[in-house]
């Protein structure tokens, strides 16, 4: 799979204007709601015998246990640590594969990279204005 994307030099560039954890909060908060489509689509697919593997489908920045942590910033989409979550998705001896992650992310997959430039973006304005008002009110202060 090649993805192209454009624009994201200059989000890169004002990203590296902020504060370090204001970044991290931006690229966090845009991952999530970038995944957010791909986690409804996963809980739509999902075979329900009592609603507890659906329920159980997140997105979430905090890194599983089980897994390396391979950059600064990653985001997760699926059922966690649901038991369920691997057997229904791959099947077993009992019984066959029933995936609704893979089919979720393949249908949502462009929609999250298209996103994402946009909801950084907006994230960065905010931030941008948050610091302009935080400095007037200190020139106020000072300047009282």
């Amino acid at each position: 799979m090649t993805v192209k994307m454009s624009g994201l030099k200059e989000l890169e560039r004002a990203l590296g204007e902020l504060k370090v954890t204001t970044a991290k909060n931006i690229a966090r908060r845009g991952l999530k709601e970038a995944l957010e489509p791909v986690a409804e689509a996963a809980r739509a697919r999902v075979p329900t015998l009592s609603g507890d593997l659906a329920e159980s489908i997140t997105v979430t920045t905090k890194n599983p246990k089980r897994n390396r942590k391979r950059s600064q910033i990653e985001a997760h989409v699926g059922p966690g640590r649901h038991p369920q979550g691997p057997q229904t998705e791959f099947g077993n001896h009992n019984h066959g594969p029933q995936p609704f992650m893979r089919p979720a992310w393949e249908e949502g997959k462009d929609g999250v990279l298209n996103s994402l430039a946009g909801i950084i973006g907006e994230e960065i304005d905010k931030a941008a204005q948050r610091a302009a008002r935080k400095a007037a009110r200190a020139a106020a202060k000072t300047g009282a």
